[in-house]
């Protein structure tokens, strides 16, 4: 008797979904920056605060836009995505920009190895419950005092998308609030320093890893211990 085919993962989902759309997403947003004067604001205030750090990671990078962006200004930048189309697309876009395929749950990184972290978007491909454990990796391979620009899109529900710009996909968005990534960021030790929302459905955070500051806009002061 013939047994059911085992069904592919999420995460094996997500990456096949952008295998297949990769082309056509570098097409979509690789120059999306040039209309995102709020984007590339928050990119150069993180450039220069991670950059003399360490190295800093495009985390999810999908065609490297995010991460040619930060090295144009100077960072040491890497790229890393799940999806090996993202991947390619990446390679012929920014022939210098060193990239590397992985999982965000596992990154191939060093402890305490990099300056600075931008994560845009790449949380929404987590399922809820895997969100406190992806922040701790992150956390492990910061340098104490090392920043993520993290962003995600606000809500409380999760999407199924099934078909996406004419391409058949299958994948899950996970939307936030701002109240359990807040806790879960404290969690992982690390420190808001601020947060502005782009529009009602964005909202980036600016993070200091192992320094003591407050929930609101305002700058870090001294080192602290990982927050308990």
């Amino acid at each position: 008797m013939n047994k059911p085919k085992p069904q592919p993962n999420l995460r094996e989902r997500t990456r096949a979904s952008y295998d297949t759309l990769a082309a056509e997403y570098a097409f979509r947003i690789y120059g999306e920056l040039s209309g995102k004067p709020f984007d590339r604001e928050w990119l150069d205030d993180f450039a220069k605060r991670a950059q003399p750090l360490g190295p800093v990671c495009d985390l999810g990078c999908g065609p490297g836009h995010i991460g040619r962006y930060l090295q144009e200004r100077g960072a040491r930048a890497v790229g890393l995505d799940l999806s090996f189309g993202n991947l390619q697309q990446a390679r012929q876009l920014n022939p210098r920009l060193k990239l590397v395929q992985g999982d965000m749950m596992a990154l191939p990184f060093k402890g305490e190895s990099l300056g600075g972290i931008a994560a845009f978007y790449s949380i929404i491909h987590l399922e809820r419950r895997e969100v406190p454990a992806a922040l701790r990796e992150m956390r492990r391979v910061l340098h104490s005092g090392g920043w993520l620009l993290l962003a995600f899109h606000l809500g409380n529900e999760t999407l199924h998308e099934e078909q996406l710009w004419g391409y058949a996909v299958d994948f899950d968005a996970t939307l936030f609030t701002v109240a359990e990534v807040v806790q879960q960021l404290k969690e992982a030790g690390l420190v808001v320093e601020k947060a502005e929302e782009r529009d009602s459905t964005r909202r980036r955070w600016n993070i200091r890893a192992g320094e003591d500051t407050s929930w609101l806009t305002g700058l870090s002061r001294g080192q602290c211990p990982l927050l308990s």
